[in-house]
């Protein structure tokens, strides 16, 4: 099996980053919102910044309390769209329950969308995550056309968008529920490409998948000071093809897409 990792992906497209905001008068600014105190958000956010501030852009963390009303969100959200400082905004998921995530994300305006997700955006800026599993699939050097792809996520929302972007490649795609994994499972047995984005440890297991197979690791668990994947390294490492590790692997691709969005945004902005 071969490992897919990421660092060298993330460093190229940072790179270049860091040489077009050099050459620039005006610096990117990036708005995070944070609600809540999920460790695996609180990692994310740490390395967003950490990257963010590396090549140039600039950061700005706003927190919320878990208890914090939805129309207070909003607003900031709105101030941020006002304020032409900034040129990306986005709101880390997950939200607590008790907010609607999709009513927040789509307040953002579609060009400071940097992270693709709003419904209101026009496709100007693609959706930053499956970015960075394209670029992983496609490190693999495997020809990746008439290939069989299942996604499995928590979100429907974000199986469409995967899906979207993998038919663009001329993948064959489908995406399944993770609360329907137990149903569909000779679906995931039968496919070429296994893209997993559900954040439980061990999910992915030998006995559900194929010879040959590339998996693409996009889910991520915090637990003490580790962290740990969807898939079951060592259960799949005699069957699988390609895997991605975590952490290594989608994460640091997903940053940098976060930033080149950044970059773009600020472009379209002057």
């Amino acid at each position: 099996m071969k490992i897919l990792r990421g660092k060298k992906i993330a460093d190229k497209i940072l790179g270049d980053l860091k040489k077009k905001i050099s050459a620039k008068k005006n610096r990117p600014a990036l708005a995070v919102i944070l609600v809540g105190d999920n460790q695996a958000s609180e990692l994310y956010v740490k390395l967003k910044q950490k990257a963010a501030e590396k090549i140039g852009i600039k950061f700005q963390l706003f927190r919320f309390s878990e208890k914090v009303k939805e129309a207070k969100v909003i607003q900031k959200i709105r101030e941020l769209n006002a304020d032409k400082k900034i040129s990306g905004m986005i709101v880390q998921l997950p939200l607590p329950k008790n907010l609607n995530a999709q009513r927040i994300i789509d307040a953002i305006d579609p060009q400071k969308d940097v992270d693709g997700f709003s419904a209101k955006n026009t496709a100007s800026l693609q959706p930053v995550f499956p970015q960075a599993i394209m670029e992983m699939l496609i490190s693999s050097q495997v020809k990746l056309q008439s290939k069989k792809a299942v996604v499995i996520t928590n979100s429907k929302k974000f199986g469409e968008v995967m899906a979207n972007t993998l038919e663009k490649k001329k993948i064959s795609e489908m995406y399944i529920l993770s609360s329907q994994l137990k149903k569909d499972i000779k679906k995931i047995q039968s496919a070429d490409i296994i893209i997993s984005a559900v954040g439980k440890p061990r999910l992915i297991t030998d006995r559900m998948i194929k010879k040959g197979v590339i998996i693409v690791d996009g889910g991520i668990t915090k637990k003490g000071q580790k962290v740990f994947g969807d898939v079951d390294f060592d259960s799949v490492k005699n069957k699988a093809a390609f895997l991605t590790p975590v952490p290594g692997g989608v994460g640091p691709v997903t940053i940098a897409c976060l930033l080149r969005n950044t970059y773009l945004a600020t472009k379209k902005s002057l």
